[in-house]
């Protein structure tokens, strides 16, 4: 089997690498054809994790980002319908709810090439967020559905798509998290900032990043904070900060943007974690850590129901009061993401399709 994966964006190189180390040890007759999009083109936030990683250099890099939405989906279907036709691939495999996405899954349902999403399902119930728009038009188009959770069953069944298409897999983002934690590192700076407890903050969505009210509404809040906070600093927040002419609160440490295994090392160490990244609320899930989201709402709404996750959106007040009030008493996973086996049920299922296809 040829499998064709399209990745983009700094989540989806931590979920392919997951994925590309247990196909490659498992599967060694098939061949997978890694397709970068240079979605994010920033050497802190794309080489530096296949470096780290361990992930197979791209067999194509497409080259494109820093565009609008139209114009990076667009620039990205037309080169990945050339390279689809090229490659001839039996399955495209996308993951979570990127523009490469979205491109991967279009590209390839227009050639007829069949598709599976990875981290289907996921809703926010919110058509202002980009995100939201290419999730829902992928897993319109896929024919196989990896959803990590009962709830994302559901969202797609509500939607009308057939449960034969629907598979409950787990989370691969959990897989990673318990292979990648005894690898987790220290950051090199992390003594000379002089702290030991400390909040662990990321801010790169651009619903906040984007306004200049809820950038000082979230800014506003962390100065608040009784902790130091540290915050690896996203390119595009820190261009927004400066566009704004917004000065950063003393409670602040700025840093640089890390790599997977220095954010792992992070979220195990520090007592909370405030960000609006999907994939940042779920990990600290993982390790344990109590989490405020600056969103007025989450596709992981189960860790919301269980009390682990608070949703402060941008306002100032209810960040003071989600730092102040969340339980910081460090918990066990229990299990809502799967156990482990995440990938191993996506290949199996990808096989067995590929396997009677060929039959056909």
């Amino acid at each position: 089997m040829k499998l064709m994966t399209v990745i983009g964006a700094r989540p989806q190189f931590i979920k392919a690498a997951t994925v590309s180390r247990v196909l490659a040890a498992q599967y060694p007759a098939a061949r997978e054809i890694l397709v970068h999009t240079g979605q994010h083109y920033d050497a802190n936030m794309s080489d530096v994790f296949f470096d780290e990683l361990d992930i197979p250099r791209p067999d194509h890099h497409l080259g494109v980002g820093g565009g609008s939405h139209g114009q990076n989906t667009g620039r990205m279907l037309e080169k990945l319908d050339a390279l689809i036709i090229q490659e001839k691939p039996d399955w495209v495999l996308v993951y979570g709810d990127t523009d490469s996405t979205l491109a991967g899954a279009l590209a390839a349902a227009k050639l007829h090439v069949p598709v599976a999403h990875v981290e289907a399902g996921l809703r926010f119930f919110n058509r202002r967020m980009p995100g939201e728009i290419n999730r829902v038009l992928t897993d319109h188009v896929a024919d196989l559905l990896f959803a990590p959770t009962r709830v994302a069953q559901h969202n797609l069944q509500k939607e009308g798509v057939v449960d034969s298409k629907i598979h409950v897999v787990g989370d691969v983002m959990y897989d990673a998290s318990l292979y990648y934690k005894a690898l987790a590192r220290k950051p090199e700076w992390f003594d000379a900032l002089g702290i030991e407890d400390f909040v662990l903050c990321t801010i790169h969505r651009a619903e906040n990043t984007d306004d200049a009210h809820r950038m000082q509404g979230i800014l506003s809040g962390l100065a608040e904070s009784s902790l130091p906070v540290v915050l690896p600093l996203h390119p595009r927040t820190r261009k927004q900060l400066a566009q704004f002419r917004l000065s950063l609160p003393d409670t602040i440490r700025v840093v640089e943007p890390v790599g997977y295994l220095e954010m792992v090392w992070l979220e195990s160490h520090c007592r909370l974690v405030v960000t609006d990244s999907g994939g940042v609320q779920k990990e600290a899930y993982f390790y344990g850590k109590p989490c405020v989201t600056l969103g007025d709402e989450t596709e992981w709404v189960e860790l919301v129901d269980v009390g682990v996750n608070v949703l402060v959106g941008a306002d100032r007040k209810r960040i003071v009061a989600g730092i102040s009030q969340v339980d910081l008493a460090e918990f066990e996973a229990n299990g809502l993401y799967g156990r482990g086996d995440s990938v191993q049920r996506i290949l199996e299922r990808l096989f067995v399709r590929a396997s009677s296809c060929a039959a056909v």
